[in-house]
């Protein structure tokens, strides 16, 4: 289930409703992330100091880029969260060439903060308990393939070392049912997606891909992290529904 649009597109209704309830039963059969989404993941226990900087950002590949930029958009402090791909070369940075997954990209979510409001390590606990299934390889539910890998890409020797030392932390304390698989990978470029594919899920809010994947994990962002918060998601500007 690669070409998710594509897919949604041609598939009967009954044939759509099949593949959907084979994904729901997958994420409710004991993966991790199902279980974190009653729980909350402890924070790192190593963290940037409160920043004075006017903003910093961090990119995040974590399944599908819809559901990953609708949670950090619910986030305060988050200024922007932006839908594109990271892991490969600006000349196939492209939805339909990185669907085959040959081009070593990571379907991400590039997320503009305001240090002074929230933490590097504060983000990084948002992902990992509502974000993403990290014990996945290659996988998140439905969508298969290496472009939906589990994977932080550090634009910072100070974020490399926080984001390694925190998947350290969450695997010896046997946060999950099985390893963590999550990547700390380096920001080799950030690329845009395509403009249908940003703000998906708050333009398509009931579709049945963000309905059965999604839209859980915005009601447990709220229920896990209600201080941070915004019921008002912050949008990519200049976008137009698809």
């Amino acid at each position: 289930m690669a070409r998710r649009s594509r897919l949604i597109a041609i598939l009967s209704s009954t044939a759509l409703a099949a593949v959907l309830a084979v994904g729901a039963l997958t994420f409710a059969a004991g993966h991790s992330q199902a279980e974190a989404l009653n729980k909350l993941v402890p924070a790192p226990s190593l963290d940037e100091k409160p920043g004075t900087a006017g903003s910093e950002t961090l990119i995040l590949a974590g399944g599908c880029f819809w559901g990953v930029q609708g949670v950090f958009q619910h986030v305060r402090g988050v200024t922007e969260a932006m839908a594109g791909y990271d892991g490969g070369s600006a000349a196939n940075a492209q939805y339909e060439l990185v669907s085959t997954s040959t081009t070593g990209h990571a379907e991400s979510v590039r997320i503009t903060y305001d240090p002074k409001v929230i933490t590097y390590g504060k983000l990084l606990q948002v992902y990992f308990s509502v974000a993403t299934d990290p014990t996945q390889v290659n996988q998140q539910y439905p969508d298969t393939g290496s472009q939906y890998r589990s994977e932080i890409f550090a634009t910072t020797p100070e974020q490399a070392a926080i984001a390694s030392a925190y998947v350290a932390q969450l695997d010896h304390s046997k946060v999950y049912s099985a390893p963590v698989a999550t990547i700390v990978g380096k920001n080799s470029g950030f690329y845009p997606a395509e403009a249908y594919h940003q703000n998906y899920l708050t333009l398509h809010p009931d579709s049945e891909y963000i309905a059965t994947f999604d839209m859980p994990k915005i009601g447990a962002l709220q229920k896990l992290f209600p201080a941070s918060f915004l019921t008002q998601p912050v949008l990519v500007q200049g976008v137009k529904g698809s």
